[in-house]
């Protein structure tokens, strides 16, 4: 049983609560939250609880975006070939079936190029710059990628290709000498919101060439159920001008999706409407099988499909691939656990970093993660592909992997991505210096209660607070996700009423009640069976949980979804 954390969040200002309270006739604990979270006022509650398209910023204050549009009108009149360019995953899909989908609609010399991650590695790649000049395309507009791609834009140049680049990575120490640059993360971008996926960049130059050019007749509206699951699947913040664009993208996915996405939800699983968990563990895993497996221009084929049967012809062969990459992501993840298990130096260290030739390149993120599940510590998995190490790095919360990987850059090739998560290559034999070397940065900077996994409790209640009012107001909370996440309470006093049991030999539920509280709820802790022998002599415990609703054979029902039990 893998002990963790629990921190209560400091409780917000008690006028402010009070002022929640009586103004949007919410409870206190939720109200709490609410201040937690920026949400300070009535007009604040408003904008929360009531996204507004209105609230979107005007795409021209993105710097470089008056370029953008202007060597893409200039393209457009003079009759020149245009590439797409994106990244494999499903932010770099999503990205380039958007754009690519919006300007073929109007101008058919275009095309859309997706490097294949296993010849071509991450991003802008020599191969496809040489296939954009043998093939006579004058502009290329990267998605998700090309921030770092400073000498091979300036090889494009040479061969007078221009290059748009629409990133949302951290910037090295120079820029592309691109005719274009957008990024909000750049140090000399003043764009209100800096949290975007490349698939928002994409739309905000969307929105700003039809903003200039009504007499195309796109509506960038019509791509937000594309943004959403980019969004969701790029794990950036719902905050701000993501939680918008989530709100409405997940409002048309719903109501309105494209074929490819329709298809998608439906071998999801999707029996009614979809969130943004739906999306990350039911879409994002067959969109990102594609280029995992074989090569991720399949995924863009499946987004942009116009019928129904096209659609379902590509999902189902999504889906396989999906099947594929679970079998290798199993197996994988069981040599990498006891390659840990197996050296006792592994075991103690602060980090997790692992090569082995033969892993398959295109799971070993997902490795990464799961390894993290087992140790929880950031954690570097390697494979070989072209003759280098290839690897993807996970991290904790609350650490920066990124910079770790930084102040190890002289053994690196090249690095880029996140704060928690990122890629590099290194030469192979670099391998036993970069493993000593990241131990050493992490070791000496992250403090050790990061190594520990962490719940974050929003707020303590009673279970005379909870009621289907209650529920109702954490429902309009949504969309959840990084820096909104779905609320987390903590009930103490609580004891086992009636129905213990174990399920699958593996998820704990029973009806649970608290002292003073006459109300009593189903309870349910997937992965939690270890607990049912602790709880099951009648002594009280306190539980950290989600309130949800419960729907079982037409039957609607408050339910306690438990993650952690705690004993005084």
């Amino acid at each position: 049983m893998v002990e963790k954390r629990w921190a209560l969040k400091e409780a917000a200002d008690e006028e402010v609560i009070e002022n929640l309270h009586n103004t949007i006739n919410v409870s206190r604990p939720l109200a709490n939250i609410l201040a937690q979270r920026g949400v300070d006022s009535f007009e604040a509650a408003k904008s929360y609880f009531r996204p507004s398209l209105k609230m979107l910023h005007d795409p021209f204050l993105m710097k470089d975006m008056d370029k953008a549009v202007e060597r893409i009108e200039r393209a457009l009149a003079n009759q020149e070939k245009i590439l797409v360019y994106g990244d494999y995953d499903v932010d770099g899909t999503t990205s380039v079936a958007l754009f690519f989908h919006f300007l073929n609609s109007f101008y058919p010399h275009c095309d859309f190029y997706i490097p294949d991650r296993y010849k071509e590695g991450y991003g802008v790649s020599r191969q496809g710059v040489d296939w954009a000049c043998e093939n006579d395309f004058s502009l290329i507009i990267t998605l998700d990628c090309g921030i770092k791609s400073v000498e091979l834009v300036k090889v494009a140049a040479e061969k007078n290709v221009d290059f748009i680049i629409c990133d949302h990575h951290r910037p090295g120490d120079e820029l592309p000498p691109a005719v274009a640059t957008l990024d909000p993360k750049r140090d000399d971008c003043s764009y209100p919101y800096k949290e975007m996926p490349g698939c928002g960049i994409g739309f905000k130059l969307m929105q700003a060439l039809t903003q200039r050019n009504p007499k195309w007749c796109k509506n960038p509206l019509d791509y937000l159920d594309l943004v959403v699951v980019s969004i969701a699947s790029d794990i950036v913040p719902i905050t701000g001008e993501n939680r918008v664009l989530a709100h409405f993208g997940i409002k048309r996915l719903n109501e309105a999706p494209r074929p490819g996405l329709a298809a998608l939800m439906h071998l999801s699983g999707v029996k009614k409407e979809i969130n943004i968990t739906g999306i990350v563990f039911g879409m994002a895993p067959r969109i990102n099988a594609a280029g995992r497996i074989d090569h991720a221009k399949m995924a863009v084929n499946l987004l942009l499909a116009s019928t129904e049967d096209e659609a379902y012809h590509y999902a189902e062969k999504l889906n396989i691939r999906n099947n594929k990459r679970k079998d290798f992501d199993s197996s994988i993840t069981d040599e990498a656990i006891k390659m840990i298990e197996d050296n006792d130096l592994l075991k103690t260290s602060k980090t997790t970093v692992l090569y082995k030739n033969d892993w398959h390149k295109g799971v070993i993120g997902i490795v990464a993660s799961r390894c993290i599940e087992h140790y929880h510590r950031p954690t570097i998995i390697l494979t070989e592909s072209n003759n280098k190490a290839a690897g993807s790095a996970r991290s904790v919360p609350g650490f920066d992997v990124y910079n770790a990987i930084s102040d190890c850059s002289d053994l690196l090739e090249q690095f880029g991505g996140h704060k928690y998560a990122a890629g590099l290559t290194m030469d192979i034999e670099n391998i036993p210096a970069f493993q000593k070397k990241f131990e050493e940065v992490v070791a000496q900077s992250i403090p050790e209660e990061l190594l520990i996994p962490l719940i974050n409790i929003d707020s303590k209640i009673s279970f005379n607070q909870i009621s289907k009012n209650f529920l109702n107001i954490i429902a309009q909370m949504e969309p959840f996700g990084p820096e909104n996440m779905q609320p987390v309470f903590l009930a103490e006093n609580v004891s086992v009423a009636s129905s213990l049991r174990v399920l699958k030999n593996q998820h704990l539920k029973f009806i649970a009640q608290q002292k003073g509280s006459n109300l009593k709820f189903d309870a349910i802790g997937f992965n939690m069976a270890e607990f049912e022998p602790l709880i099951k002599g009648g002594q009280s415990f306190n539980i950290a949980f989600n309130v949800e609703e419960n729907n079982y054979m037409g039957y609607q029902s408050i339910q306690l979804k438990l993650k952690d039990i705690k004993f005084e």
